[in-house]
This record gives C-alpha cells, structure tokens and sequence, in this order.
C-alpha cells in the first residue's frame, strides 16, 4: 500500500491559443462551484450525463454548483456504448439548442469515455464550435479519454470513425467518483493506466506490477498517482502532436488496432468493455510483436501475466471473440490510422518500447489471430 497523500494537483496542457488545466484530486465535487464558476455565464450550467451516473454522482455535483449559486439544466442519456450513435448526437444537439445553449457557454460532461466522448463532439458541431467541460467518473476517462480533445461517435462500420479534435477548456478529476463503479469497470480503465507503462515507461509498468492491486481495491493514493503519472504523460505526447500529424500521438493507441477489432466483434456491448479490449489488444500486440521476433518473448509473458492477475483478457479466448483472423483483419481496414491502403500497427521492442510498424503483412496477422498464442495467450 502506498502511503497517503491527497493533495490536489493541476496539470497543464499545453496547446498554446486552447490551453487549459486538468485539476486532480480527491473530494473536488464538493469545491466544483467555486471551482466551476468562472465557466458559467448567467450563473447556469447544463450538465450531461447518463442514468447510471446520474444516480451515483450528478446528486453530489448538482449541490456543489447550488451552493455556489449555480442552476444545474441536466441532461440525461442511456448508459452504454450504443449511446455513441448519430441518434443520439443529433437528439443531444436539439436538446441543447432548445436551451438556448451560445459559442461562449460552457456544457458539462459528467461521466466516462462514452459520454466524453459524445457531448465533446456536439460542443465541437453546434454552432461551429462550443466550449465544454469534462468531468470524468471512470477510471478509463480519467486517466485517459477525457484529456487531448478526441471526440467522437461509432457507426455500423467501426468505432470513433465519425468525429473531431476539440480540447475542452477544463478537466475536474475527482479519484473518489470511482468509489461507486462496479469492480469490472474499474479493473478495465487499468487498461488504458498500463499502457502508459507499456509505451515508454518500464519503470510505471513496474509500479504497476507493485501497486496495481490496490489501485483496483480502492487505494486512494495509488489511485491518485496512477491517475496523475496517466495524465502528466498524455499531456506530454498530446503538447507535441495534438492531432497525430508526426506519429508521436499514434503511440497512444497500443493495444487500440486489435482492441477495436475485438470490440466490433463483439457488437460494440457489455460483452467487452473498452478497457478490456485494449488489455487483450496489448497482449496481442506483444504477443505478435514476439512471434516476430521484434520482442522478447519473456516481455509478452511478463505482460500477459500481469493482465490476467488483475482480471483483465489477455487472450480472444478470454476476451469471448470466436470470429477468425481474417474476419478481424477486416474488421481493422476500417481504422483510422489507414494510410494508402496500409494499416500501421503499434508493436513492441520490449516493455515500454513502442513503435509504429507501417508496413505490417496482413495475412501474417490473420495468420496470428488464428494462432494458439493469440486464443490463449500461450507464449
């Protein structure tokens, strides 16, 4: 168990003329008026939220706002990945409009990556362009997709592919939000907290190895450290390529190329969160990356171990996907990161040794994904 420490820590991102702050720490909700309140004009916010968290945490939110003479218009949609829809889009922006919502105002997201990610795309579409802030209450959101300005929809051919950059003007990370998540969401946001170790960073792959358990448990400063050393390294790579021009951003998405594959597989549901498809994505890219010979094969055992003893799949079999290596190729042609036909993929070195492979044979990969290693994660 790490010792204690519940200080409130701001990181910058810094991305000159849209700049702003991600303030972390715990209990925040109950300073979000003061702290909220050079956002609102006419002393109002609309918040967005889901059902599920509209029980567990808009209560706590919308008496914080109240105490600070700030009236909450909340909003709230389905729980679930299928939210992220063009139905729902466009229902949101009516709604929206019908507030009476200008450019200047600031809407609220209060929730994880699916609504993020969703009301990020109506404020960056309505009216050309609105200002919003992200109050994420998963861990997957809070160490990840509510910072760097991604937002985005999923459509019948594959996730994320219908959106926009658009950097919030505000992040509000409060670690205590996860204290009311069921244990399998929690434990799939540490998919996205080790890949930051998986990247470029050994030594957080260790302390992963060392604190990840408690974090899952409900280690306040475990969470915590996890939740800024996430953040303090996405600001990084993001204030050098915010909209993944050089390469640099791309690193990001290790363990994404075949996450997302398993997750259209698998109908975008409840079968297997994102998080989870990442974790198996990872292993899988390690595992590939050894089959070649790019990795040793002791790195993607090493991985693929610690991914099991925190509960998460490290394998298609573990990860409920049954479709063959060319069905998930063809679910991959659909990635963003296509370029002239080629699919780069992010491989391995070793541990925290990331590089993106731009001429990757797809039969090979196919080849892979029908291979023991890859249904079992037997290396």
């Amino acid at each position: 168990m790490m010792k204690e420490t519940l200080d409130i820590t701001s990181v910058p991102i810094d991305l000159g003329s849209h700049s702003y702050k991600i303030d972390i720490g715990a209990g925040l909700f109950q300073s979000a008026g003061s702290i909220l309140q050079p956002y609102t004009r006419q002393n109002r916010l609309v918040v967005i939220t889901d059902e599920n968290v509209a029980r567990c945490q808009l209560p706590e939110l919308e008496k914080a706002l109240n105490n600070a003479d700030i009236t909450v218009d909340a909003i709230i949609l389905p729980a679930g990945e299928s939210t992220k829809s063009w139905h729902h889009l466009a229902e949101l922006c009516d709604q929206l409009i019908r507030r009476g919502i200008e450019r200047r105002d600031a809407i609220v997201a209060l929730g994880g990556g699916v609504i993020g990610d969703l009301v990020g795309f109506a404020a960056a579409i309505l009216k050309r362009g609105c200002r919003f802030i992200q109050i994420p209450t998963s861990l997957l959101a809070q160490v990840d997709s509510s910072v760097g300005g991604k937002t985005a929809i999923n459509c019948e051919a594959g996730k994320n592919l219908i959106g926009a950059f658009h950097q919030p003007v505000f992040v509000l990370i409060d670690p205590n939000a996860l204290d009311t998540l069921p244990i399998r969401q929690v434990r799939a946001g540490y998919g996205e907290v080790i890949k930051y170790g998986l990247i470029d960073d050994a030594a957080f792959f260790e302390w992963c190895e060392q604190y990840g358990t408690d974090l899952i448990s409900g280690d306040k400063a475990a969470r915590h450290y996890a939740i800024e050393h996430s953040i303090r390294a996405k600001a990084a790579i993001v204030a050098e390529d915010e909209k993944e021009l050089s390469g640099k951003r791309a690193l990001l998405n290790l363990g994404h190329t075949f996450g997302h594959a398993l997750e259209a597989d698998t109908g975008f549901s409840e079968k297997l969160f994102h998080g989870e498809a990442v974790a198996a994505g990872s292993a899988l890219a390690f595992g590939f990356s050894a089959v070649k010979n790019l990795a040793p094969k002791e790195d993607a055992a090493r991985v693929i171990h610690h991914l099991r003893v925190m509960g998460l799949p490290a394998s298609l079999e573990e990860a409920g996907v049954k479709a063959s290596g060319k069905e998930l190729v063809a679910h991959m042609m659909h990635d963003k990161k296509m370029e002239g036909g080629q699919l780069p993929f992010l491989l391995v070195q070793g541990i925290g040794q990331t590089f993106l492979d731009r001429h990757v044979n797809l039969d090979e990969v196919a080849r892979f994904l029908d291979s023991d290693i890859a249904r079992r994660g037997e290396i």
